[in-house]
């Protein structure tokens, strides 16, 4: 992992903000679509920045949008040159941010627990209206003989 320092720190959110305004009023490129920047991450040289971006739209807005990122990189880099007076403006690098993806899957293996949850929870009530309460008394002393080898 690199070693960040305040500075970097600091020129990483100037930087995401900027971006942010170049991409909402300089660049019109139908490939970057709607695009956020969700965080960057500057090198504690201050030499390199990765720049991470989610895309709303169709399944392929993320491959677009990198595309246009990458065509529009030199004119963002010139823009943030201008605008934050650096004394170096580092190489720019945009990644998709990976972050949507994780927490969907997070989501959904949520999702399918609580419905596992729920159906076991639902055939364990059916079973105490047919009077099959031994089940739970099974559970329960198997448990016991666990703790009773001692």
């Amino acid at each position: 992992m690199a070693m960040t320092t305040h500075r970097s720190e600091s020129v990483g959110r100037e930087i995401q903000k900027e971006i942010g305004k170049i991409l909402d009023t300089e660049i019109d490129d139908p490939l970057i679509g709607f695009v956020t920047i969700t965080g960057v991450d500057v090198s504690a040289d201050l030499k390199h920045a990765d720049v991470y971006f989610s895309a709303l739209g169709a399944p392929d807005a993320m491959e677009n949008a990198f595309e246009g990122l990458k065509r529009a990189c030199k004119f963002v880099r010139h823009l943030i040159a201008e605008r934050l007076g650096l004394r170096y403006v580092p190489e720019i690098h945009f990644r998709p941010d990976p972050t949507p993806e994780s927490a969907q899957r997070i989501e959904e293996l949520l999702r399918a627990e609580a419905a596992d949850l729920k159906a076991r929870e639902h055939r364990l009530e059916a079973g105490a209206e047919r009077g099959e309460a031994g089940n739970g008394e099974g559970t329960a002393s198997s448990g016991s003989e666990c703790g009773g080898g001692d």
